[in-house]
């Protein structure tokens, strides 16, 4: 077996050293080209995955806010279609190092990956393009942005793509690029030119952008794919029966786009243009429920065909906030207002008297049926937002979480084993937006909880049931406050 190989002190261009980091067979190789600004790597390694890395890395010691870019292209046609060509930062050069590195991959794959501590197993986002011609990495705090041009006759400003990962690094850090055969019997070479080191990241002089990403996360590993980012708030998608397509809210109107990726079409809502993050779909797929406040000041439930078409009011009080539907399809379960105290009520599908079913002082929101026929819901009776559950008429309402954190939002799994849901910290009241938070899952018979993914989001992020009709994935949005391309003075780091 290869020994771990030490990374060298020989500077290259802009970087201090290079060498391999972790066990390689064949020792790679860095060189700079100073007329193209352009760096050549060889790197050797079977992979940069789970908990240890292999590979060839040109690296600088860096603190503070950064980015780094390239256009970035594999030498070759290649063994193998998972080689990485990589813009990186890393905690150290450990083999099990934390790090985020934005990747290419030979077979055109574009992913934002990350391992958020050491030894922990390395996660990612894909990017909906693939083989960008030009990359960038960019650290603000928290969070590192993958940005890129995707290429075209005329060089396009880099663009946000959705993907991004909260990582803490503690300084210095390490930042450079890295080549990874995915093979470890042979040595791959890429090629980044053009490349520009910001560091330190100039203060912005334009106002941040927020940016909406809805994604998708597959639950048997945790990756995550981004379907859709846009400048603006959209919130709360839900899956439709078909498992190919995804509705979202944003700006008062509901909105179908394909799961895999594409361009959103309205829903015709009629009269309701005002829906808010409340909304979801009955058990057969064919009935859309929304909240909405177009005719009078508080949130009303109205169900539709999901094709679209005239509203059809089944509460008359308000506000109601829609939040389940039962596995018969003869109910839904909301959140209501009456006499300034939020409780969880339920109602025909077809309208008719409402029925309370928690009367415990302080807000209780989030109803879901669960495939049993029993509510979750969060609850601030304990003193804290806690999940809990209890029997479709009200009864035996037990907790279901209780620890260190707000926890809101329950969504459980089709076959009823998982519930996923999300966690603000503590001192947080409420469930606001721009927030560092936690999507959750919890093994409902073990009562076994693990973090599925850190983010910026909150209110928009998961309020809806959000599983897939199949059970293998989960939808959700995160957020991004973005400095206007071209803000600030970027001053890149030169030879």
């Amino acid at each position: 077996m290869a020994a771990p190989a030490a990374a060298a002190d020989a500077p290259v261009g802009i970087f201090e050293g290079h060498g391999d980091v972790g066990a390689v067979l064949h020792a790679g190789e860095a060189a700079f080209d100073p007329g193209r600004n352009a760096y050549t790597l060889a790197g050797s390694g079977e992979n940069m995955w789970n908990a240890r890395d292999a590979f060839q890395f040109a690296w600088k010691r860096a603190s503070g806010d950064l980015s780094l870019a390239a256009d970035v292209a594999f030498a070759g046609q290649g063994t193998d279609p998972h080689r990485k060509a990589c813009l990186m930062i890393r905690q150290g050069l450990d083999a099990d190092s934390a790090y985020v590195d934005v990747a290419v991959h030979g077979d055109g794959l574009t992913s934002l990956q990350f391992r958020s501590a050491k030894g922990e197993r390395t996660q990612e986002v894909r990017a909906s393009t693939r083989a960008p011609r030009r990359l960038r990495i960019e650290k603000r705090g928290k969070y590192v942005t993958l940005s890129f041009d995707s290429g075209g006759d005329v060089p396009l400003a880099l663009g946000f793509t959705g993907a991004a990962a909260r990582i803490v690094l503690e300084e210095p850090f390490y930042v450079g690029l890295a080549v990874c055969s995915h093979n470890k019997d042979v040595v791959e070479r890429a090629v980044f030119s053009n490349v520009e080191l910001v560091s330190p990241l100039p203060s912005t002089s334009g106002k941040p952008v927020l940016h909406s990403t809805l994604e998708t996360m597959t639950m048997s590993s945790t990756d995550r794919s981004v379907v859709y980012v846009t400048p603006g708030r959209i919130e709360a998608p839900n899956w439709l029966a078909d498992g190919n397509n995804l509705i979202y809210n944003s700006g008062g109107r509901i909105y179908r786009i394909p799961a895999g990726g594409g361009q959103p079409a309205a829903i015709d809502t009629g009269f309701a243009t005002r829906c808010n993050n409340d909304h979801g779909l009955s058990p057969d797929g064919k009935t859309l429920a929304i909240s909405d406040q177009s005719r009078g000041r508080d949130s009303l439930i109205y169900t539709l065909p999901i094709e679209g078409g005239t509203p059809r009011r089944i509460t008359e009080k308000g506000p109601s906030y829609w939040h389940g539907w039962s596995p018969d399809g003869r109910t839904l379960a909301f959140c209501g207002s009456r006499g300034g105290e939020f409780d969880i009520y339920t109602i025909p599908a077809e309208g008719g008297a409402e029925t309370r079913l928690t009367t415990a002082p302080g807000l209780d929101d989030g109803p879901e049926y669960a495939p049993d026929g029993r509510i979750y819901f969060n609850s601030v009776r304990g003193g804290s937002m806690q999940i809990w559950r209890m029997n479709a008429d009200g009864s035996d309402q037990q907790p279901v979480t209780n620890d260190e954190f707000n926890n809101w939002f329950p969504h459980i799994s089709p076959d009823g084993r998982t519930m996923v849901f999300l966690t603000y910290d503590r001192s947080v009241e409420g469930h606001p937006e721009n927030q560092d938070v936690a999507l959750r899952r919890m093994d409902l018979a073990t009562r076994r909880v693990d973090v599925l993914a850190r983010l910026f989001g909150g209110q928009g992020t998961i309020n809806v049931p959000c599983w897939s009709p199949d059970g293998k994935r989960i939808a959700f949005v995160t957020y991004q406050l973005i400095a206007p391309e071209g803000a600030g003075d970027r001053r890149p780091v030169t030879p």
